[in-house]
């Protein structure tokens, strides 16, 4: 496919030789289960269930249903669904018929839509009606006019003037033999330099991404696996998420959201056993852990991630559910690290785990005295180059492939890496990376405004929240017209400023750059 970098030759022969890579494709995780289990739940949400044999066939009808469309192996869908069950037929359906799923976020607006639309060269859009009270109809409107090569809009629930989702099926049909080195998906980078890249993920460094953290986890027939994060996500989808769980015949269950109101009872009515969450859901779970009367002794495994768990919420969560914790640090480039089911009580608190495959490559550059560098890594599942970014992976790559992650970890003796926070110029606002960059380039349309810069103010609860600095001209703006007018312009919500701080100058760095460190001191000083 134009756009992907694909492994050097000799690295893809080792990795099929030494066994990473198999050969597998994704649309086939559910059905050695579907045939000898058919009758097994494999999946929940809100409306209904599905069997693994109801499973199967559905994916099976939707990939002749694409395909029927006109919707071709190779073809490129931007999938805007949230926690539903009909996200994880469509892309099964979309593995089995080659076409490539480009998953977005269900918070994304038409600035990222009409952006990943364009980059990814989507002919398909695939929505919701309406969710969480805002309009999706009128979205794609927007959307198709800005990038007219979007030719199919699909949309779960009243469809309007575009395809119904549940009119996408036909009798099931031989389908196309897939490359299993060939892209599977596209994934969506954090980002640190605007609007997120695309990352190509193939069947081969997938099927193994899924098959080795399932492993690891113990994931089998008897797991039932809440799903609380958007199931878009890659940490939800395959780490080892939707995909580990179903390849290994167990329950998914999903959530619309991780309010401990609404996801407490659906523990304790479908014995869910392991759950994924990010540090602020772990914290609004514990804090809610006694108010609600609902038995939660099914849990076995708690993963979090998305960012750096801090000890005492890392201990506090252990006493307050009873169950493993389990540190997970990873990105949607690739490497996955893992605190161990085994590992003593200190490592899983203090560390963020270890490298999920003997094959991940992991260097710590330009260590200071205490050992602390960026992380550099190269692997079976870690891509070797953005999709259609030439130009960006000549920096985010070295010579020798290693991906530049940006991230400031150190070693322990014993292997496990401590993320000590960011190089890159990025806020991690409760597990949602978002570019400062990004958000400075729609603060500087405002007429307001003659200079912007956004640095990450700590939070109890999210970790981190957006602060924007801004210069103005006349009236300063407030902030609840800052955050009307960066969503008026198609940013998604969470991406909007929650705190804003007027200056008449900016502290500078030695080259003359606005001095971002000296700005997050400030709010540091203040306790911001």
């Amino acid at each position: 496919m134009e756009g992907f970098v694909s492994w050097p030759a000799e690295l893809a022969e080792r990795y099929r030789h030494e066994g990473y890579w198999r050969g597998e494709v994704l649309g086939d995780i559910p059905r050695r289960t579907a045939r000898g289990h058919g009758d097994r739940i494999a999946l929940v949400d809100e409306r209904r269930s599905w069997t693994y044999a109801e499973l199967d066939d559905e994916a099976d009808r939707m990939a002749a249903g694409l395909r029927q469309l006109g919707i071709q192996a190779g073809d490129r869908i931007v999938v805007q669904l949230p926690n539903v069950g009909e996200f994880v037929v469509l892309c099964l359906a979309a593995y089995r018929a080659g076409v490539i799923p480009v998953l977005a976020l269900p918070g994304h607006r038409r600035s990222e839509i009409a952006y990943l639309c364009e980059l990814s060269g989507a002919v398909g859009y695939v929505i919701p009606s309406r969710h969480g009270g805002f309009d999706f109809l009128g979205l794609a409107r927007e959307v198709v006019a800005e990038v007219p090569r979007v030719r199919h809009v699909l949309v779960l629930g009243d469809s309007g003037e575009f395809t119904a989702l549940a009119s996408v099926t036909a009798e099931p049909e031989p389908l196309p033999a897939l490359d299993p080195a060939g892209v599977a998906m596209l994934l969506l980078s954090g980002g640190t330099t605007g609007l997120p890249k695309l990352i190509p993920r193939t069947h081969d460094d997938y099927a193994y991404n899924v098959r080795a953290s399932a492993e690891l986890c113990a994931v089998d027939e008897n797991t039932s696996y809440l799903v609380v994060l958007p199931v878009s996500h890659n940490f939800a989808w395959g780490c080892p998420g939707v995909l580990g769980v179903l390849r290994s015949g167990g329950k998914v269950v999903l959530a619309g959201n991780g309010s401990p109101a609404e996801v407490f009872p659906l523990v304790q009515r479908e014995q869910v056993s392991m759950v994924a969450l990010v540090p602020p859901l772990l914290a609004l779970w514990s804090d809610a852990r006694y108010r609600f009367d609902a038995d939660l002794s099914s849990l076995r495994l708690l993963q979090v991630g998305g960012s750096k768990l801090a000890e005492p919420q890392a201990r506090e969560a252990l006493g307050t559910f009873g169950c493993t914790l389990q540190q997970v640090f990873g990105m949607a480039e690739g490497l996955l690290n893992f605190t161990h089911l085994d590992d003593p009580e200190d490592v899983v608190v203090t560390t963020q785990g270890r490298p999920l495959s003997p094959a991940d490559e992991v260097l710590v550059a330009d260590q200071d005295r205490s050992g602390r560098g960026e992380l550099l890594t190269r692997g079976p599942y870690t891509l070797r180059g953005y999709y259609r970014a030439a130009e960006h992976n000549r920096f985010a790559f070295t010579p020798e492939g290693y991906y530049r992650t940006g991230d400031l970890v150190r070693l322990t003796a014993e292997g496990n890496l401590v993320v000590e926070g960011r190089i890159k110029d990025q806020i991690n606002r409760g597990g949602e990376k978002i570019a400062a960059a990004e958000i400075e380039g729609h603060l500087a349309e405002h007429p307001s405004i003659q200079e912007a810069a956004v640095v990450g103010a700590a939070d109890p609860v999210l970790g981190e929240t957006i602060c924007a600095f801004v210069r103005v001209s006349g009236p300063a703006p407030s902030l609840a017209e800052i955050r009307r007018f960066v969503q008026a312009r198609g940013v998604a919500a969470y991406k909007a400023p929650d705190s804003v701080e007027v200056v008449d100058s900016w502290p500078l760095t030695s080259v003359g750059k606005i001095d971002k460190k000296a700005l997050a001191r400030s709010l540091a000083e203040r306790g911001r």
